[in-house]
Order: C-alpha cells, then sequence, then structure tokens
C-alpha cells in the first residue's frame, strides 16, 4: 500500500478529524519534520495518542528521497535529484544569489545571499515544447500536494529559502489542485512565504488563468509567451493550438484588471524563428496595453538532436531594445545558472534516462528579479 506524505494537508486533515483530533496539531507535525525530515512519525512529540497510530498506518514522515545533490562549481546553483514512491525522478533546483555579484537597476541588490527554490509540479509534461528537455519525456504522472512541498524541505537541508518558482518540471496550472494546495501549505506555518515570493509559470491555460487570481491572490502569475503570434507558437509549442493568443491576450487582461498585479513574459530566444527586430515589434504591440515584465531567455540545445540555434548576443540587444526603447516595456535577459551541473529542469534526469553525461543546457535563472 502507497503511504500518503504528511504534507497531503486534505487527507492528514480527513484522517484527524474522522478521529476527533483537533486539526491545530497538523502545523505542529509540519514544524518536525521540516527540521529533522529523517525522524519517525512516533518520535514527533505533544500529539494525541489517537493520532500515532493513524500517522503509522497511513502516513510517512517523506515519501521522496533525495538521491543526489550536484553543486555548480560558482557554488550557486544546487540541482536536487528526488525519487518519489512510485519510483519516478523528478528535479528541483536551488539558486542561491548574492547581492556583491550583480546590480539591480543600476544599484547593488540589498540584502545579503538568499536563496530561491525551483520546483516541479509533475513528472514529465503533456505540453510537449519543443526546445524543453522535460517536454521530450512525455508525461507520466502529476505530483501530489506532499510530494510538491516535500522538494521545498529536502531544499530547505541546504538554503533558507526565501523564493519559490513553480518553472521546474511539469506545467503547473494542469496540475492546479495539488499546486494550489501546496502553495497554501508553504505560505503557513511553519514555511511562512510570502504569496509575493511565489511564483507560478505557465504555457497559457486559460481555463486556470481565469480562476488563479481568486484561488491564489498575490502569487505571481508567470507566461511563457515565447512568440509573438499564434502561427510562431503552435510551431515551437504545440500546445498553444488548444490555447489561441487572442483569448490567451483577453484572459491575461482580465487576469491583471482583477489583480492589479504585474505578469511575468518568458520569452525564449530562438535564432531566425522568434528573434528578428520584426518579432520584437510584434510582441511589444501584443504587451503594450498590459504592466509586464519580459525576461528574454537565451537558448542552449538540448543535446546535439535540436534543430533551434542560439540568438545572437546582438540578435538579443537588439530584441530588448525596441521592447524599452520604443514600447517601454521593462526588458531582462536572463542570467544563467547551472549549466556545469544539466541546470535546465528536466535534462539531468533525461540525461540519466540516456545515460548520457551532464550536457551543457543552463537553467534559466534570472528568477530573483520577479520578486524585488
Amino acid at each position: 500500500m502507497a503511504f500518503r506524505s504528511v504534507f497531503d494537508a486534505v487527507a492528514l486533515r480527513n484522517e484527524f478529524e474522522n478521529a476527533g483530533i483537533s486539526s491545530q496539531f497538523i502545523p505542529i507535525i509540519w514544524k518536525h519534520v521540516r527540521q529533522k525530515p529523517t525522524s519517525e512519525l512516533d518520535e514527533i512529540p505533544s500529539l494525541p495518542a489517537a493520532a500515532y497510530p493513524i500517522l503509522r498506518s497511513k502516513f510517512k514522515v517523506m515519501t521522496s528521497s533525495l538521491t543526489s545533490a550536484a553543486k555548480s562549481k560558482d557554488g550557486l546553483t544546487t540541482k536536487l535529484l528526488i525519487r518519489l514512491q512510485n519510483g519516478n525522478l523528478v528535479e528541483a533546483v536551488i539558486m542561491r544569489y548574492d547581492p556583491t555579484l550583480g546590480k539591480y537597476d543600476g544599484k547593488r541588490r540589498p540584502g545579503c545571499q538568499r536563496s530561491t527554490l525551483c520546483i516541479s509540479s509533475q513528472v514529465g509534461c503533456k505540453m510537449a515544447c519543443k526546445f524543453c528537455a522535460t517536454g521530450t519525456m512525455g508525461f507520466k504522472n502529476n505530483l501530489s500536494p506532499g510530494e510538491i512541498v516535500e522538494q521545498l524541505v529536502h531544499a530547505s537541508r541546504f538554503a533558507d529559502i526565501r523564493n519559490v518558482v513553480f518553472m521546474g518540471m511539469g506545467e503547473p496550472l494542469n496540475n492546479f489542485i495539488a499546486v494550489v494546495e501546496a502553495i497554501q501549505i508553504m505560505m503557513g506555518s511553519p514555511f511562512q512565504l510570502s504569496p509575493k515570493r511565489i511564483t507560478v509559470s505557465t504555457v497559457g491555460i486559460i481555463h486556470a488563468i481565469n480562476k488563479f487570481h481568486d484561488t491564489l491572490p498575490n502569487v505571481n502569475l508567470a507566461v511563457s509567451l515565447h512568440a509573438p503570434d499564434q502561427d510562431i507558437r503552435c510551431q515551437i509549442m504545440p500546445s498553444a493550438r488548444a490555447f489561441p493568443l487572442g483569448r490567451l491576450m483577453e484572459a491575461l487582461h482580465a487576469y491583471q484588471e482583477k489583480s492589479q498585479r504585474k505578469i511575468f513574459i518568458e520569452y525564449i530566444m530562438l535564432d531566425g524563428i522568434n528573434d528578428l527586430e520584426q518579432h520584437a515589434h510584434q510582441l511589444g504591440k501584443l504587451l503594450q496595453t498590459l504592466e509586464v515584465v519580459v525576461n528574454l531567455i537565451p537558448f542552449n540545445p538540448i543535446g546535439t538532436s535540436s534543430s533551434f540555434r542560439t540568438s545572437s548576443e546582438h540578435n538579443v540587444k537588439v530584441f530588448q531594445k525596441v521592447l524599452r526603447g520604443t514600447y517601454n516595456i521593462r526588458t531582462t535577459i536572463r542570467q544563467q545558472m547551472g549549466e556545469d551541473i544539466s541546470g535546465a529542469c528536466g535534462q539531468l534526469v533525461v540525461n540519466l534516462s540516456e545515460q548520457r553525461s551532464t550536457g551543457s543546457v543552463r537553467l534559466l535563472a534570472d528568477i530573483e528579479d520577479l520578486h524585488i
């Protein structure tokens, strides 16, 4: 019988309520597990006697295990490979930011080193984006809320996590209920993450975007747009056929009118496909009535079979100049981290499954800008 994670909040709460045990004891369990993830359930103190047999028979302290933790040479990135109870693997990546290493709007970043966790929501992905390592895996299964939260528990052993971004393996809004439950746990005791420091990225699942603000107020929304028109989107993102660009933009306008929050636009730069000056003008016109931050992502090929090429530095800078200068859209060129440890989401799992050594695909990670 498969056990549930103690971080599967709804399941644990239902079991406690059926046994007449107050749900106020659940944060006590979570705090203990966060501090001692290798402990046994019987070691959790101060619970009613009736709680222990329920925990022993139906739940585990941690249903997942840490298989490996690869640290980049610069010490700023750690990639965690996590094995689930069903044997599948997922990845989470810790990115550390040092204010002495970069500038923000011309000024040193304030504060001391802080860490962002890039988290997975599915094993594989249904979206099959042609430039994404995870997209080559196909879809295997959704993660439970507990399996999502356990990634944060594993990561907390290596760094004090301040920000969480759902930009790892999977399409978060295709696992909406579990992602919402996991985020609600992260915002409560003992994690106490601010919703403004949590970002959920999507390729544009319109029906989920329509309920995003009401369900997750103050949580950041990022959209993997990657093209300024429907034809190019369909060429590189097959799922775009189900979510036409016109309807997606209507959903984003409605979301922003309701939430009054910036939207973060992810845009991967592909040589000769979506990186020309004319594409920058198309994108500027598409986005100019929204309050957005555009992150231009330098592409790095996945293995040797990719048909895409990396945009030239010149094209990327011209693209940024058009968006900033002509359309007054804040635009960043995303920093790369974890190059030496196969940082891009899905790359480590793909490498293992294909018996390849770690490649040069890089983690797309200027994510700290989303939270300042």
